[in-house]
């Protein structure tokens, strides 16, 4: 149970760092950069058998990680966007509301079972997106501002699915921490090609805060998805159940640090949003 704590924490203080990251007009980019190079270090750092380049360039999974390195730097930075223009409820949401899309792709590739319970829980998740995201200034017009949480949740649903299908398609035992520093690894050089192209563009400053920044982040992402696996290795508690508890008690714990820390404006209609989130994941993690 410990385990599950600390990832829940970790999670959490991703979103956290996010909106700080905006308060103290830290380059996102930038620290992303970094956090993926600290992340990549701590991989390699776990891997327990000796590192061939040669042997990684020839895997059967190489090239989903390439691919993954590309989604990783992109949605990292739409979560940040998200965190930062709508709120930590909405990033969460939208994020964690994404386990219905490997559930669909589970359905159709993996003939997993399909019920009335499953179909409606992904129903709810996809109103609960809308619901969370809508604010009171654009009451109005409720579409604006929506592609971000939008694109986070298709975004980080296509992570986890293609990570799934990597892992019992490609990836032999024991490989998932040199898996992983893989992805970290090309999301760093994708970043840092980014980051190249406009230093020539334009006048370039990386400051001392980028780094602090992106070494914090990238500890804590690391951690997230270390203590996360470390709880599925725990027998006690089923796979089901477990991420269950881990995404709701994400989506309210950063919904109430929102509220806490950072005075986030969560109308009733957020409120009923955040609500159906929470029972959708319940209602698809439990079917």
């Amino acid at each position: 149970m410990i385990y599950l704590l600390l990832s829940i924490v970790a999670s959490t203080c991703i979103f956290i760092i996010f909106k700080l990251f905006d308060k103290y007009k830290i380059n996102t980019l930038q620290a992303i950069v970094v956090n993926y190079f600290i992340a990549c270090l701590f991989g390699l750092w776990m891997y327990d058998k000796p590192i061939v380049i040669g042997d990684i360039i020839e895997s059967k999974w190489i090239y989903g990680a390439i691919g993954l390195g590309f989604l990783f730097i992109a949605i990292f930075n739409v979560m940040a966007l998200t965190a930062q223009r709508k709120g930590l409820s909405v990033a969460s949401v939208a994020s964690k509301m994404s386990v219905i899309i490997p559930v669909i792709f589970g359905i159709y590739v993996y003939n997993e079972g399909v019920g009335v319970q499953k179909v409606v829980g992904i129903l709810l998740a996809l109103v609960s997106v809308y619901l969370s995201s809508i604010k009171s200034k654009t009451i109005n017009n409720p579409t604006k501002g929506l592609w971000l949480p939008i694109l986070l949740f298709f975004g980080s649903g296509v992570i986890d699915t293609s990570i799934k299908y990597i892992e019992t398609t490609y990836l032999p035992e024991n490989s998932i921490p040199i898996f992983s520093a893989s992805i970290f690894a090309f999301a760093f050089i994708i970043g840092s090609s980014i980051l190249i192209v406009k230093a020539i563009q334009e006048p370039f400053k990386f400051p001392v805060k980028s780094v602090i920044g992106g070494m914090i982040l990238g500890v804590v992402n690391y951690f997230s998805i270390y203590y996360l696996l470390k709880a599925l290795n725990n027998e006690s508690l089923e796979s089901s159940t477990l991420f269950t508890v881990n995404n709701v008690a994400i989506v309210m714990v950063s919904t109430l640090l929102g509220l806490l820390f950072f005075k986030e404006n969560i109308s009733k209609i957020n409120w009923m949003g955040i609500i159906l989130a929470i029972i959708s994941i319940v209602i698809v993690t439990l079917a």
